[in-house]
């Protein structure tokens, strides 16, 4: 191919000296000397030619550049080159020989002429060497497009490919474009059948067609099917809309509840009341900043490893404030309250010292970016729906650890009576260490997810410490489900509220009703069961 190529600017060259008639187009050295010449309408026959040829890369290339107004001749051999810009020191890249060579006089090109007539046929040969592509996605992507589209010829060619299109969403999408065509054209019968179509499918342009039909259309029987459409794709829309609004508040309840788990085991089991655990939520999102810069092209993995490294270093430091402050002012939960306070200054600005007081931006790994498409109604972010699945492994890890291992037996038993605890042997000082250190780990795990969701910032974990007691108080102190259920339903309620009462007033409200419900049920949903809950 890349000989013929050779071949035929040696004789376009010659064209002149050969005397080829402009109109005849049967080979690529036909069409190309012809896109040379001022002739627009056997511009069009050679743009046609060249879009049915089986060397499509070729033909794309030549045409797509043609259309962005990057195709260009060389005076002295009326070489074809694409260029971006035309100025010196610019590259020129051969349509024939695939060779890049440097512009140092740009009057030595000239632009290959077209007009807004060639502009739009250009559009609709892309479009169906598109249609006929042997890529899944590029198809798909080109009846995406063209979905809208009146174009009869394109209308003809979609009708002629839907029956053997092996793609489901592909033929679907065909119907659809054929079905907006047919709605919009003048056969009568055609437009019912089109309108019944259009009011099964979620497309957004099938609100806007049937719109248009309600509005225009002189016919009662065509008006009276586009409001039934209307008012069925309007219904689908009211659905969809709640489901949106359902995952948007499961994602923000998962995000309240792996920054409280955490603060449910200490403030459960210990009754400490840790005004820190928003700096120990940070010390696990800088830990994972810390990790991708340490691999930075790894950011996958290097998020998986901070899910560890996060839980490891928040509950070192967990355990470190719990052995020199918190052991010291048991039973004193007010003083328990100034002195995590004060520590949670003094990390604030231990980061800023070390790291700056600017926010830390961390990357999101391709495979949490994009969304899911359920339909054109419905898409679903995938990382909101990894925060999610992120939560129930927290929470399930939690239980499994609290309800199968020796140190979960020992948590439960002094959560429910300490001194009965102490009776039977257990080393009450060490597991109020441990338990502190896991909630805090937790806390770290949860600075991990936040770190995808928001700017890392020594201030970063103010933002969700009122929030972590909120859930905490109305699930029921210490206990898990109660703060699994309590987050997710704050998270659903706060989404609710949002779109007619505003974020602010949202987040007002649902702390009214906080107040209220613990007036009620001073316990919360799940009270703590044992003789120190009942004392």
């Amino acid at each position: 191919m890349q000989c013929k190529r050779l071949v035929f600017f040696l004789l376009l060259m010659l064209s002149p000296i050969l005397g080829w008639s402009s109109a005849a187009v049967s080979s690529y050295q036909d069409a190309q000397h012809i896109l040379l010449q001022k002739n627009h309408n056997d511009k069009l026959a050679a743009m046609e030619w060249i879009a049915q040829q089986p060397d499509t890369d070729f033909s794309k290339t030549l045409l797509s550049a043609w259309l962005e107004g990057a195709l260009y001749y060389q005076k002295s051999d009326q070489r074809l080159f694409v260029i971006d810009q035309l100025k010196v020191g610019s590259m020129a890249v051969s349509l024939a020989e695939k060779q890049s060579v440097v512009i140092d006089n740009k009057r030595a090109f000239k632009k290959v002429r077209i007009n807004n007539k060639l502009r739009s046929e250009l559009r609709s040969q892309l479009a169906k060497m598109d249609l006929r592509s042997n890529e899944v996605a590029i198809r798909d992507q080109a009846v995406k497009n063209l979905i809208g589209n009146t174009d009869p010829a394109l209308i003809t060619l979609m009708k002629q490919l839907v029956a053997s299109e092996p793609d489901p969403a592909i033929q679907k999408n065909l119907a659809l474009a054929i079905a907006v065509f047919d709605a919009l054209g003048d056969d009568p019968d055609l437009k019912l059948i089109a309108i019944q179509q259009l009011s099964d499918s979620k497309h957004p342009v099938v609100f806007k067609t049937l719109t248009k039909l309600k509005q225009q259309s002189n016919d009662p029987d065509i008006q009276k099917a586009a409001e039934k459409g209307l008012l069925k794709y309007e219904q689908s829309q009211k659905v969809y809309s709640g489901i949106k609004t359902a995952f948007f508040g499961l994602s923000l309840g998962s995000v309240l509840v792996v920054a409280g788990i955490g603060l449910a085991i200490t403030f459960g089991v210990m009754g400490v009341i840790n005004m820190a655990h928003g700096e120990l939520i940070m010390i696990g999102a800088y830990t994972t900043y810390v990790i991708q810069q340490l691999m930075p092209n790894y950011i996958g993995a290097s998020l998986i490893v901070a899910i560890p490294a996060a839980f490891i270093i928040s509950g070192l430091v967990g355990i470190l404030i719990e052995r020199t402050v918190i052991r010291h002012l048991y039973g004193r939960p007010l003083e328990t309250l100034l002195a995590t306070f004060g520590l949670s200054l003094i990390l604030q600005q231990a980061v800023r010292s070390i790291f700056s007081p600017l926010n830390r931006s961390v990357s999101t790994p391709e495979w949490m970016s994009g969304s899911l498409e359920i339909n054109p109604m419905l898409s679903l972010t995938y990382s909101r729906l990894y925060i999610i699945l992120f939560c129930i492994m927290v929470f399930i890890s939690l239980v499994m650890i609290l309800k199968k291992t020796s140190l979960g037996l020992q948590v439960r038993a002094v959560s429910q009576n300490r001194e009965m605890a102490r009776a039977m042997g257990i080393r009450s000082q060490r597991v109020d260490a441990l338990t502190f250190g896991l909630g805090s780990g937790v806390a770290g795990v949860a600075g991990v997810a936040l770190s995808q969701l928001t700017n890392v910032g020594p201030n970063m974990g103010q933002s969700y410490i009122i929030d972590s007691f909120m859930v905490v108080v109305f699930g029921g102190v210490g206990n898990l489900w109660g703060t699994l259920v309590a987050g997710l339903s704050l998270g659903i309620f706060n989404k609710v509220l949002e779109p007619w009462a505003g974020a602010v007033l949202a987040k007002i409200l649902v702390l009214v009703f906080i107040i209220l419900f613990i007036q009620k049920r001073p316990r919360g949903l799940f009270p703590q069961r044992g003789r120190a809950a009942e004392g």
